[in-house]
């Protein structure tokens, strides 16, 4: 098998949920395209030599082009108060869902990484603290002010946000 069918079987197995995150990440479906597209770029770049684990090669990646490109904001950039309206199963869920993700749009980069990393994605205290290079002491003060800031942004789904299932649908 060459370099290119092995990266397209890759990224056929992963796309989705690579999407979901770069979705929860940035909290806009195009954004979340560009996002994963310019990773995968950068993946192509490496593949196959320098990547020994590609899901959290491409993860990894995906959270620092998150935060680097957050950095790069400029005020030119407003987001939008309101999010697109979609059509969802269930009013309650889709109630808790858009209150969820935009409760999450107002955190700190580095916040937001670190809740989706640890409440999304499952990893461990010490998986993200090596997935974005930080000490554990980071990773454990960033989830707690990140919980204690959604809280607080959205107090009526305080206890929601141990039940982290309403930020598992990426956009359909």
């Amino acid at each position: 098998m060459n370099r290119n069918d092995s990266f397209r079987e890759f990224v056929a197995a992963h796309q989705q949920s690579l999407m979901r995150t770069a979705y929860l990440l940035t909290g806009d479906a195009h954004q979340a395209e560009d996002l994963l597209q310019s990773v995968l770029l950068k993946v192509l770049g490496r593949w196959p030599k320098h990547v020994d684990n590609p899901h959290a090669y491409a993860r990894k990646a995906l959270v620092n082009q998150y935060i680097s490109w957050r950095r790069r904001l400029t005020l030119s950039e407003l987001p939008s108060a309101k999010p697109p309206e979609r059509s969802y199963s269930s009013e309650e869920g889709t109630v808790i869902r858009l209150a969820v993700r935009q409760a999450l749009a107002q955190l700190a980069p580095r916040q937001r990484a670190v809740i989706i990393l640890r409440y999304y994605e499952d990893l461990t205290e010490q998986e993200t603290a090596k997935l974005l290079k930080c000490s554990l002491g980071t990773v454990k003060s960033q989830a707690h002010d990140a919980l204690a800031r959604l809280r607080a942004l959205a107090p009526e789904l305080a206890p929601k946000f141990s039940d982290l299932e309403y930020l598992g649908e990426a956009p359909r």
